[in-house]
């Protein structure tokens, strides 16, 4: 009996490694695995263009990143002047477009550096889901892998000044999306219906949903936090809750901590029992609040010095990273948010960084993708152009990097 045990064990173990495994090659939402930005894969720090893949053209503009199922990337982008929305499947490897799905929409306010198609998709093996907004409606769109309707729905009026920007995330059976939206209510009667959604992957039928408070729209896109023998928590950025920790069973709140002043762009990262998360304004981040999520969730340090706006936080191992809009990046000790180092880059940012192997990447607006040692001591490892602006993040699936730029996308990494 001992060794059947055994055997059993062996194989449930080998089965969750390699399911693990094939988890890790698929990037399916922004900044990919638990949106934390980072992957094992080690890819160059120089290149040139002959170096890629490949280089293609999209339709359109737009904003968001690519994510990736198996040989399919998905992506969205849109006509600048129609604000008509673009759902495009491309191959892997070849880069050629495999269908193209087009949508009707409204131009509408939004702002400057903002775009029709700034809201990265989510991807799981039946569907892809995309997002956007204008002033009338909310549109949750799910399409399957070759591009067919599988369902729509509509999450009713958006009162933004700036449009939106956020995405939505696939937990288990659920599309989980923020709507924090511009108010607040008492001063403002044209504010808008703040709320946390879950839609069933399925159908888009709702499960559940969560009213909020308005204070700005929060573009920051959720992840989960998994305690130690617990129960699994989906946790929201806005400056009107703060970091948020809600049931993904029932959308109900476990617990907030109050910590931002200020907007939040960037998304929240988990790193062991500590939740990131940074707050700004235009005038650029005014600092990042890590929070202890256990044994009582409380605010544990902040951190000022060049803090960033719009990038969201990437981690490797105990080393935080800070990459601030304005080039300056800090290492720093996530337990503690003791400085390691401080450096300046150059160059303005919109896009967040991603760590793949122990190398640090970030894409300048100017389309110049710079990479830093993800280590405790400072190295600038290479600047490389792609040619063309972009407010844009990568993406990294089985040893390849995809870099979207307004109008292109770049392959880079493992050959065929």
């Amino acid at each position: 009996m001992r060794h059947i045990l055994l055997g059993r064990c062996y194989v449930a173990l080998v089965v969750a490694v390699a399911t693990s495994f094939a988890n890790a090659q698929e990037w399916t939402r922004f900044r990919g695995p638990n949106g934390s930005g980072y992957v094992a894969d080690e890819l160059p720090a120089k290149w040139t263009e002959q170096d890629y893949n490949w280089r293609v053209e999209l339709p359109g503009i737009g904003h968001s990143s690519p994510v990736i199922w198996h040989d399919k990337i998905f992506l969205t982008s849109a006509v600048e002047e129609s604000a008509e929305r673009i759902v495009l499947c491309l191959d892997a490897d070849t880069g050629n477009i495999r269908w193209e799905r087009r949508f009707t929409s409204s131009v509408h306010t939004k702002h400057l550096r903002n775009s029709f198609a700034s809201s990265t998709p989510a991807v799981d093996k039946d569907h892809v889901y995309t997002t956007w907004s204008t002033p009338d409606d909310y549109i949750v769109l799910a399409l399957d892998h070759n591009g067919r309707d599988a369902w729509r729905v509509d999450l009713g009026p958006v009162v933004s000044q700036h449009s939106t920007g956020t995405s939505p995330v696939v937990f288990n059976d659920m599309l989980v999306l923020g709507n924090d939206q511009d108010g607040p209510i008492k001063e403002n009667p044209a504010s808008g219906v703040s709320f946390l959604v879950a839609l069933d992957c399925r159908d888009g039928h709702q499960r559940w949903r969560t009213p909020r408070e308005n204070a700005v729209v929060s573009y920051s896109t959720p992840c989960v936090y998994q305690p130690k023998g617990g129960k699994p928590q989906l946790i929201f950025n806005s400056q009107a809750h703060g970091i948020t920790s809600i049931d993904p069973a029932t959308g109900k709140v476990n617990w907030e901590v109050g910590v931002f002043d200020k907007r939040a762009v960037s998304s929240p990262i988990v790193v062991g029992n500590l939740i990131f998360g940074t707050t700004g304004s235009g005038g650029g981040g005014s600092y990042v609040a890590a929070v202890r999520a256990a044994p009582k969730p409380e605010l544990a340090y902040k951190i000022a010095e060049m803090a960033p706006y719009v990038p969201t936080l990437v981690a490797r191992d105990k080393l935080l990273f800070l990459w601030s809009d304005k080039g300056i990046v800090s290492c720093v000790d996530a337990a503690t948010g003791k400085t390691h180092w401080r450096e300046r880059v150059g160059g303005n940012y919109s896009g967040s960084p991603i760590i793949a192997g122990k190398k640090l990447y970030c894409i300048a607006e100017d389309g110049t993708v710079v990479v830093v040692a993800a280590e405790p001591k400072y190295a600038l490892l290479g600047e490389n152009p792609l040619g063309e602006d972009s407010r844009s993040t990568p993406s990294v699936s089985d040893g390849r990097m995809y870099l979207r730029t307004y109008s292109h996308l770049v392959s880079l990494g493992k050959k065929k």
